[in-house]
C-alpha cells in the first residue's frame, strides 16, 4: 500500500509541484480553496482534492475526515498553504492560514498518525529576515518556526517528525512576476537566479522520506543564498 500523503494547498505554484512529485509513488490529497486544481487533476487522476478554506478553524476536522474516509490512513501532512497579506491589508490572515491552519491540522490527524508519519511545514527565509511592509506575514512563518520545533519535541516519542522548509524568492509558473523583479531577486541570490518551485520540491521530499529519519525540528532554508 502507498503511503498516504496531504498537501495543503496544492492547486497551484508549489503546492502542484510538491503534489505532482509525491503521486509518483503516494497517494496524495491535496487542498484547495478558490483556485480548483484542474490543472493538476488532468494530469494526475487519482489525486483526491479537497475544497476548504483553512482560514476557517472548523475546516481541519473536515478535511482530516476525508482524507480518513477516502484513504483509510494518513502518513505524512505537507503544510504549504499560505496567505501573503501586507500589513496595509487583512495581517489576520497571515497567522490564520500560515500559523493556525498547521496547528489545526495536526491536531486532528494526531489521532490517525502512526509511528513514522512526518509534518513538513512550509516557512519563508522572511522569517528571520522580515519583508518590507510584510512584518505580519514574517511574524506568522517566525510562529511557524517556533511551533515545528516545539512540536517535533513533543512528539518525538511518539516517533513522528516535524520540520519545515524555508524558501528564499521562487518564480510563480502560472502568475509569472514581472522580468525586473525576478531579476531583481537573482541579483539578491548567491547562485545568481530566482528559484523555481523545482529546486524546492527535493527538499519537502527529502524530510518526507525515511532518508531523513533522524531529522526533526530543524528548518531548511533551500533559497540559493537568497539576501545573505
Amino acid at each position: 500500500m502507498k503511503p498516504v500523503v496531504l498537501i495543503t494547498g496544492g492547486a497551484r505554484g508549489l503546492g502542484r509541484a510538491i503534489a505532482e512529485a509525491f503521486s509518483a509513488d503516494h497517494a496524495v490529497a491535496v487542498t484547495y480553496h478558490r483556485s480548483a486544481p484542474e490543472a493538476l487533476l488532468t494530469q494526475h487522476p487519482d489525486v483526491h482534492a479537497i475544497c476548504a478554506d483553512l482560514a476557517d478553524p472548523t475546516a481541519a476536522p473536515h478535511v482530516i475526515t476525508q482524507m480518513i474516509n477516502h484513504f483509510g490512513r494518513l502518513d505524512t501532512i505537507i503544510n504549504n498553504a499560505g496567505a501573503i497579506e501586507m500589513d496595509d491589508g487583512a495581517p489576520e490572515l497571515n497567522f490564520a492560514v500560515n500559523t493556525a491552519a498547521p496547528m489545526a491540522l495536526l491536531q486532528a490527524a494526531l489521532p490517525q498518525l502512526e509511528r513514522g508519519a512526518s509534518v513538513v511545514n512550509i516557512s519563508s527565509v522572511n522569517a528571520v529576515l522580515p519583508a518590507l511592509g510584510a512584518s505580519s506575514y514574517s511574524a506568522s512563518k517566525g510562529a511557524l518556526n517556533t511551533w515545528t520545533k516545539g512540536m517535533a519535541r513533543e512528539l518525538g516519542p511518539r516517533g513522528i517528525r516535524v520540520n519545515a522548509v524555508a524558501p528564499g524568492a521562487f518564480e510563480r509558473i502560472e502568475s509569472p512576476r514581472p522580468a525586473d523583479l525576478v531579476q531583481k531577486f537573482a541579483d539578491m541570490t548567491a547562485l545568481g537566479r530566482a528559484a523555481t518551485p523545482a529546486d524546492i520540491v527535493p527538499v519537502v521530499r527529502f524530510l518526507a522520506s525515511e532518508a531523513a529519519g533522524w531529522i526533526t525540528g530543524e528548518i531548511i532554508t533551500a533559497s540559493g543564498g537568497y539576501r545573505l
